[in-house]
């Protein structure tokens, strides 16, 4: 059962609709029982990680969903916000901790790195594999998917950090550590990669 996690902000019936066109069936809740007993989570997230934190603490998800991935050892795959919010902590709305899955640190865009930087960074872009990865099976290693964010997980030489896009300065497109995967891009949003994205999702994790 592939659980997509409804916390109020996130392309939820789009992963939904995606995740059929596969074959694959989903369900869309945020019932903490059915969470803890999926056999993949999907994390998806459009807006503020400040709030959507809060709601998060307020509905007891962040509990269950640590609980979940690090001890249950369940699969999951945050998509944009819900990606951002897998790591240490952002400075969107003010300082907020995140779930602290992987450990890295989620920060607006820098404009004085690159004069002309237009944020929201929005449109395809490419992607560069730097790892070996399931997540990307059968993918080249230069591809392109659909982003729309203003802040970016900062990047760092982490094994884990699998794709890396350039935006005024490289950051952190697409992680894999073990079990924990995420994505900046709308892989549902990315026509045939990002299909095939998700369905490396389902088969190989």
């Amino acid at each position: 059962m592939i659980v997509i996690v409804d916390y109020g902000m996130g392309n939820l019936f789009s992963i939904q609709s995606a995740i059929r066109y596969l074959g694959a069936e989903s369900i869309i809740t945020s019932d903490r029982n059915i969470i803890s007993t999926a056999d993949r989570i999907i994390l998806p997230g459009v807006g503020s990680f400040y709030r959507a934190m809060e709601h998060l603490h307020t509905t007891d998800l962040v509990k269950v969903l640590r609980e979940s991935v690090i001890y249950g050892k369940i699969p999951i795959l945050g998509i944009c916000l819900g990606m951002q919010l897998m790591g240490l902590s952002s400075t969107e709305d003010g300082f907020r901790e995140g779930l602290g899955l992987v450990d890295c640190l989620i920060e607006r865009f820098d404009v004085q790195k690159s004069e002309g930087l237009k944020i929201p960074h929005v449109g395809f872009d490419t992607v560069t594999m730097t790892h070996k990865s399931r997540l990307f099976d059968g993918l080249d290693a230069q591809v392109d998917f659909y982003f729309t964010h203003s802040y970016r997980m900062k990047y760092t030489e982490q094994p884990y950090g699998v794709g890396i896009c350039f935006h005024g300065e490289p950051f952190i497109a697409a992680f894999e550590k073990e079990h924990i995967c995420g994505t900046q891009f709308h892989p549902e949003k990315s026509q045939t990669n990002g299909l095939l994205l998700l369905k490396n999702f389902i088969k190989n994790f």
